[in-house]
C-alpha cells in the first residue's frame, strides 16, 4: 500500500470508525457486483451503514438506492457527500 493510499485508509477509519481492512473485504465482494439489481444494492447499501454504524432512514437509503440502480450518482464529491450526509 503507498503512502496515498494509507493515508486515505487512515482518515477513512478515523473519520467512520471502519477498518482499512473491512473496507477491502467489501471491495472484493463488490467488484463484480450487479448495481442495476436493487435486491443487491440495498444489500451493500444496509451493509455499509452497519459498518459506519450509521443508521440509514427509509427514505434515504430509498434514495441512494435509486441513485444508484439508475446510474445518477452525482459525479462530484460535495455532492455525493450531500446524499450520504443528510
Amino acid at each position: 500500500m503507498n503512502n496515498f493510499q494509507k493515508s486515505m485508509f487512515d482518515k477513512i477509519q478515523k473519520n467512520s470508525n471502519i477498518n482499512p481492512d473491512d473496507i477491502m473485504k467489501v471491495a472484493d465482494k463488490v467488484k463484480n457486483a450487479n448495481f442495476s439489481d436493487e435486491k443487491t444494492v440495498r444489500n451493500l447499501v444496509r451493509h455499509l451503514s452497519k459498518m459506519a454504524d450509521k443508521p440509514l432512514s427509509k427514505e434515504r437509503e430509498d434514495k441512494i438506492v435509486q441513485s444508484i440502480v439508475n446510474n445518477k450518482m452525482p459525479g462530484d464529491l460535495q455532492s455525493l457527500n450531500q446524499i450520504f450526509k443528510k
